[in-house]
This record gives C-alpha cells, sequence and structure tokens, in this order.
C-alpha cells in the first residue's frame, strides 16, 4: 500500500498532525518508533499550557502558541482532557529581574495577550503567602492554565484512528529513498510507502532531515529534572510560579499539576545523547536549593517522585516548518517545550503548507466521528470511584486497585482494552495515573502487572 501521507513521529506534533490530516479523504500513516504514542518528549512535558504572552514577538512559535492555546482549549473541552485554570505568577527577585517585568508586560502586548499585569511585593504575598521572603514584585498572566500532556497525546493519536489514520508502532524510521513518485521510508518493521512525508520525530527530527538531503537545524538534547511533591503540598501552590527570564536562563518553576501534586523544576542540561533520561544526584541537590528559597514549606513535604525529561534544544530561535516540494516533504522541526500549547495549531499550519502545495488534495470529509471522550485523569474533575451512579452500573469502578492515586479496576480494564491499549506498564501508568502515587506501584504493582500480562 501506498499511503498519501505519513507523519514520522507519535508525540503531540505527530498526532495533532496525523488527526488533521486524516479529515480530510486522503490515507494517512502515522509512523513511531517507539512501542507506544507520546512515549518520547512528549511525556515529560511540564504540561503548562501557554498563552504565549512570553514568546518572541513575530514568530512562528509566537503566532501557533497563541493560536493553539483557543484550540486545544476547545478540544480539551469537547474530549474530557483535564484543565485547570490556575494562572501565573512570574516573580522578581533581585533588581534586575524587577527592571525587567515593564519589558515583560510590553511583550506580552506585542503578543496580543493583555491580561497581564505587573504588581508590587505585597500583592505577590497576598496572592502566593508560602512564598520565600525578598519578592520584589511580580507579574500576573491569568490564564496560563495546567492540563494533561498524557491524555492530551492519546486523545489526539485514538481521533486520528477514528478518522482512519493507520498507526504503525515499533516503526524506527533507518533509511530513506525519494523516488519520483513516492518516497520509501525504511523501517525496524518493514518499508513504508508515502507520496508524502511529514517529519515530526521530535529530538530525532533533524537525522531525519538530514536523511532527506537538507542540513538546515540541528537538535541537542536538554535534560530536565523535576521533583514531584505529594498531594498534601497542593495548598502551597495553587498558582503557577515562574522565574522571570533574564540573561541566565529561564530558571526553576513550582507549578501545581491536574493530579494534584506540586512540581519544581526543571533543570537544563545539555546532553550528548538522547536517550539519556536518567536524574542525577548534583541535578535533585540544585533543585532542592532553589526550592528552598522559593518556597521554604515546600522542602518539609514527602516527595512522591523525581524524573527526567529530554527537550529538544534547536540551534534556532524559532519553530521550522517548511515544506520542500520537490522532495515531497515536509518538516515540523525545533519544537520547544510549547509544542503542547501549539500542536493543534501546528497541525493547521501543516495542512496549509500541504493545501497550498496542490497535493495531495485535501477535500474535507463529511463522514468525521465525533472526537472521543477521554477518562478524566485529573484531581479537581469527579473521578470514576466518586461516582455513585457509575459504580452500580458497573461495580469495577468502585473496586480500588490503586490506593495512592484512586485508580479502579474499571479504568485499568478500560485502559488495557481501549483503541490504543499501553504496550507496557509504563504506558497503562500514563492512563491511568495507576503506580503514580506515593508507593510507586509497591503495593498495586504485582495486581496491575497480572492483569496486564492478562490482557496482553
Amino acid at each position: 500500500m501506498i499511503f498519501d501521507i505519513a507523519v514520522v513521529g507519535a508525540g503531540l506534533v505527530g498526532s495533532a498532525i496525523a488527526r488533521t490530516l486524516s479529515g480530510h479523504r486522503v490515507s494517512v500513516a502515522l509512523v513511531e518508533g517507539r512501542a507506544d504514542v507520546g512515549d518520547g518528549t512528549s511525556k515529560a512535558n511540564t504540561a503548562i499550557l501557554h498563552t504565549g504572552f512570553d514568546a518572541k514577538p513575530g514568530t512562528l512559535e509566537s503566532r501557533l502558541v497563541r493560536r493553539g492555546y483557543a484550540l486545544l482549549s476547545d478540544y480539551a473541552a469537547a474530549t474530557g482532557i483535564p484543565v485547570e485554570r490556575t494562572g501565573a505568577v512570574l516573580v522578581a527577585w533581585d533588581a534586575e529581574q524587577l527592571a525587567a517585568l515593564p519589558g515583560l508586560l510590553d511583550k506580552a502586548g506585542r503578543n496580543e495577550y493583555r491580561h497581564a499585569r505587573i504588581i508590587e511585593a505585597p500583592e505577590v504575598y497576598h496572592r502566593l503567602p508560602h512564598l520565600g521572603p525578598g519578592a520584589l514584585g511580580g507579574l500576573t498572566v491569568p490564564d496560563e492554565s495546567i492540563t494533561c500532556t498524557w491524555t492530551t497525546n492519546l486523545a489526539l493519536a485514538v481521533d486520528a484512528v477514528r478518522r482512519g489514520t493507520t498507526l504503525l508502532l515499533g516503526h524506527r524510521v533507518e533509511r530513506v529513498t525519494v523516488g519520483a513518485a513516492d518516497t520509501v521510508l525504511h523501517t525496524t518493521r518493514g518499508d513504508v510507502r508515502a507520496r508524502w512525508v511529514v517529519n515530526a520525530a521530535g529530538l530525532g527530527g533533524d537525522i531525519l532531515d538530514r536523511r532527506f538531503g537538507h542540513d538546515r537545524f540541528h537538535l541537542t538534547p536538554r535534560r530536565g529534572e523535576l521533583i514531584v511533591f505529594d498531594k498534601q503540598a497542593r495548598p502551597l501552590a495553587d498558582s503557577i510560579v515562574l522565574p522571570v527570564p533574564t540573561a541566565a536562563g529561564k530558571g526553576v518553576l513550582i507549578s501545581p499539576t491536574v493530579y494534584g501534586n506540586v512540581m519544581l523544576g526543571p533543570t537544563a542540561e545539555d546532553r550528548t545523547d538522547r536517550a539519556d533520561t536518567g536524574t542525577s544526584a548534583e541535578g535533585l541537590a540544585s533543585l532542592l536549593d532553589k526550592g528552598r528559597r522559593l518556597c521554604p514549606p515546600l522542602l518539609r513535604e514527602e516527595i512522591t517522585a523525581t524524573y527526567a525529561g529530554l527537550r529538544a534544544a534547536a540551534d534556532r530561535d524559532d519553530y521550522l516548518i517548511e515544506l520542500d516540494p520537490a522532495r515531497r516533504y515536509v518538516l515540523a522541526g525545533g519544537i520547544r517545550s510549547t509544542g503542547l500549547s501549539a500542536c493543534l495549531a501546528i497541525a493547521e499550519h501543516v495542512e496549509t503548507l500541504l493545501r497550498a502545495a496542490g497535493a495531495p488534495r485535501l477535500e474535507p470529509r463529511d463522514d468525521l466521528p465525533g472526537p472521543p471522550r477521554m477518562p478524566n485523569l485529573g484531581e479537581a474533575f469527579p473521578r470514576p470511584y466518586q461516582d455513585a451512579a457509575r459504580i452500580a452500573a458497573d461495580p469495577q469502578y468502585g473496586r480500588i486497585v490503586c490506593f495512592c492515586e484512586r485508580v479502579t479496576a474499571g479504568e485499568i480494564r478500560d485502559a488495557l482494552h481501549g483503541p490504543i491499549p499501553p504496550a507496557t506498564l509504563d504506558g497503562l501508568r500514563r492512563r491511568t495515573r495507576a503506580m503514580n502515587g506515593r508507593c510507586q506501584g509497591f503495593y498495586c504493582g504485582a495486581e496491575i502487572a497480572s492483569r496486564f500480562e492478562a490482557a496482553a
């Protein structure tokens, strides 16, 4: 079979592109080298839904984050992706940071975000009473939000599959042959042929781009380590506490999560190994030191987990989304952590480029299924174990298996038999929150592993 379009990479951006393109009368393949969707950079996103207030004005990133914020907000409401409008405060701790606030306010306005406001120290502490001493002022961004990157990625991939996309997991692209009429992606599980190829390969995007004959950008894996504190810490951080970016970098944030925890991080350390997601004693010590100044009471709370993710740090200061008509190829590269917020707008932009190229013909379908309704993983919204009617209809939703996260047997069953079932226990964790709590699977791990193996 020759697909009209093959999208390489089933992270947030690739899944969004496949979903958008499969809304037309074309055949689409979503090609992913890993065993699950959203198993690369996307799974370790800080899960902040950005307004784009601090993007570089006039860039493609600025425009697409702003547009993506609106699109993803609507999509979340339609699919049940949890979103909490917590707002954010950028806190200035020294004279340099305080002097930067007017410029950030001006930048927000140039990015068409006009709800930001500079506040003085007393109001900072009124909004953030647990903040450490020494704050000089701040900038409020009331529309910054938190969401679930796992559910978002899965929703987009499920939506794409329901629209007819062929999902090819475990197909890592090793070579590319561009022919006169189609391209062959030589993968670890056989060849995939397509008339057009979209590169949304994330951290491997520059490698794939070179296989199409280009050498226009280079990615460095930037490791970000984070600490997740217990749910009892949540009253200490009801809003996102952002650093004021300076010449030294963006710094460390404190953020609530939709799962009811509090997150501290990330670090930023350039690496050479594109698979190096291990934490380090030095990185975690650095975070604890910064957290001690930012919010001293937080350091007295229990730590639930530590983890690290890799961000694709590009040697460019903007997204690189370009179409090569001669090779029938589109690159969506250099997408930073804002890719969560921008993913649907990036997909819309790729569609526009392909439409302008004239091939393949993108004729909208009138028989599209409705968006999938995703299971809620957000702590601020009703969960199955709290729903008496649901439990009465199916007692499995009343049988808790993971007590730390209140995950029921019904939710685990649904995930194991879903449209895109997990290939690993980690994938099951991302779909349900099981084994994600304080005991990290010590209590429930054996039963969950048994259920996983029985469903395999």
